[in-house]
Formats: C-alpha cells, structure tokens, sequence
C-alpha cells in the first residue's frame, strides 16, 4: 500500500470499517511509514476531539490512538490464529473421511 492509498483509507479505518487483508496493509504501511502515521494521528485528533469537545469529556487522544492501534494488532494476531485453527480442523476432517472411506472400501 502506498501513501496515497493509506490516506484514502484512514478514515475507514478510524470508523473501524476495514477488514482482512485491506486492514492489515493498512496497518503494515502505518507502522512503517512515519508521515502516514503523523497524518492518522491528526485525523483522530480532530475526528476524536471534536466529538469529545462537544461532549465536554476530558481525554488523552495521543494515548488513546496508540491504544486503538495496539487493539488493531492483537485482534489481527487473533484472528489469524483463528484462520489456522480453523485450517487445522478442516484437515483433521479431510484426513477422518479419508480413513473412513478407506476403512469402509476394506470392509
């Protein structure tokens, strides 16, 4: 993903629209390109703080969108421990068939 890309999507990023692997090259390119980065920053501060000024909540936007990308992270890490799990039963369910049609053609 290049920076004019990511640009387009931070703002469904910060409305938690994207998913899969358009959320993970969003994140990847984030986490390595400092401008981009910067750039998100001042979208959530002004998405988030205006809303929160309106409010008349106090907060620590800095903070919290470095908590926002670290919940980003782990729920990536989670659901791709989940799509090997998922991997995993669908070939103990290939391997069960396999043996029960070899059990049933040696019976």
């Amino acid at each position: 993903m290049d920076c004019k890309e990511a640009n387009r999507k931070m703002s469904d990023f910060l409305n938690d629209e994207l998913k899969g692997r358009e959320l993970k090259d969003f994140m990847g390119h984030i986490s390595c390109c400092k401008d981009c980065k910067e750039e998100l920053s001042i979208q959530f501060l002004v998405q988030e703080g205006m809303a929160r000024l309106e409010n008349g909540n106090t907060f620590d936007l800095r903070n919290e969108l470095d908590r926002l990308l670290e919940d980003v992270e782990r729920r990536m890490v989670f659901y791709q421990w989940l799509r090997y799990l998922v991997y995993g039963v669908e070939v103990l369910a290939i391997i069960t068939i396999a043996v029960i049609i070899v059990l049933v053609i040696v019976i």
